[in-house]
């Protein structure tokens, strides 16, 4: 299952964009552990934590219609390399600030960064696949969530050890930095391509086959936003973990997602999309169902950590599946997916938000479990690929 990875590992080029996948996940993973930190600094109550959290994903829509032009102005390479560098800076500076507003024009920038180096790397990496006949786009992914998953730990020992969280992202801001400068005769090396503009990949409204992936699209999207930003602030405040065990229930859901999406180029060939996504949706849902009924440490780690499996395969085989729609131009179900996908993830943190303030945050959880269902009742009605 997982003879693909020896190629990918050997491959200079590829590691070389792969850490870039890491750096990204060990800078988020770290954020999300401390934003419990962020909530207690400034006495916010779960609805004003979710409008803050929404900074980060406007920064990132707001960038996304650009970062095509910048791209083919200067190229994926020196955009992927540039952008690990200037997000390894803003992604220290939330935790640095002193003043509110301040925090939430840090996290708009921590998006507008992720997005030119989301797309950036990205793009490096489709060349790398065309240029040597490979598949390496789920296993890049898998180093995000594997990035993810130490630095929730990392952030959860340095809590723990009552270091400053500031000291902490700025440490990774500058060997990131350093990471940048050490790849960078690999990454210039790789051959540069261009996004394609064209009339055919813009937004279309959807309908039929890919409205009903994009609902499916929504469902996991959410999902995968709230653990993100929700995870550890469940493990403090539900959970009452000790600070050593924080980030540990998000480490548990990037492990098995990193796993997930490891073996996903051999799973969903061999299987089938619908089964794999259906499957997912089942365990994510006992597992958010596992997290609510047993909050403690050991059985909430557990929980989160097969939310991770059930949606680790959903963004591979919705966005191929968008992309190949019977009868649409090409490249045009994939940019409508993208939109709404973004919408998920700006929708997710802010629902939670209001709906624990009203209620409480494990009821909030339990409407990510409803979710999961709704998601594996529509798999049975789409053909994914």
């Amino acid at each position: 299952m997982f003879k693909h990875l020896s190629t990918f590992f050997f491959h200079r080029q590829s590691l070389a964009v792969a850490m870039v996948f890491t750096a990204m996940g060990i800078l988020f993973g770290s954020w999300a552990t401390l934003i419990p930190f962020i909530k207690q600094k400034y006495t916010l109550d779960d609805a004003q934590l979710g409008l803050l959290l929404l900074c980060l994903p406007l920064g990132a829509a707001g960038m996304n219609p650009f970062t095509t032009i910048l791209i083919n102005r200067f190229g994926m390479r020196t955009m992927t390399l540039v952008g690990l560098i200037f997000m390894s800076i803003v992604y220290a500076m939330p935790v640095s600030m002193s003043y509110l507003p301040l925090v939430a024009f840090s996290l708009f920038l921590v998006g507008l960064s992720i997005s030119v180096t989301n797309v950036s790397m990205n793009t490096c990496v489709t060349s790398l696949e065309h240029q040597y006949n490979i598949n390496i786009m789920s296993t890049c992914h898998g180093m995000f969530s594997a990035g993810l998953m130490l630095g929730s730990i990392l952030a959860s020992f340095t809590q723990g050890m009552k270091i400053s969280p500031a000291y902490h992202m700025w440490i990774l801001a500058f060997s990131f930095i350093s990471l940048a400068f050490f790849i960078r005769p690999t990454v210039i090396s790789i051959h540069e391509e261009k996004i394609e503009q064209n009339d055919g990949a813009k937004f279309v409204f959807p309908k039929g086959a890919l409205l009903l992936m994009i609902l499916i699209s929504l469902c996991t999207n959410i999902t995968e936003g709230t653990m993100a930003d929700w995870t550890a602030v469940y493990m403090r405040d539900v959970v009452q973990t000790p600070d050593y065990f924080i980030g540990w229930g998000l480490a548990g859901y990037s492990f098995c997602m990193s796993v997930g999406r490891f073996a996903g180029d051999a799973l969903i060939p061999r299987y089938g999309g619908n089964a794999v996504l259906r499957i997912g949706g089942i365990i994510a849902i006992c597992g958010i169902i596992i997290a609510i009924a047993l909050p403690y440490t050991i059985t909430a780690i557990i929980g989160f950590a097969m939310v991770g499996a059930g949606v680790s395969c959903g963004a591979p085989i919705l966005y191929g599946s968008s992309a190949r729609v019977p009868g649409m131009a090409k490249g045009a179900g994939l940019a409508t997916m993208n939109t709404f996908s973004m919408a998920g993830f700006l929708a997710g943190p802010v629902l939670i938000g209001f709906v624990s303030e009203s209620i409480n945050l494990p009821f909030a959880f339990g409407i990510i479990a409803s979710l999961g269902l709704i998601w594996v009742l529509l798999v049975n009605k789409v053909k994914l690929y």
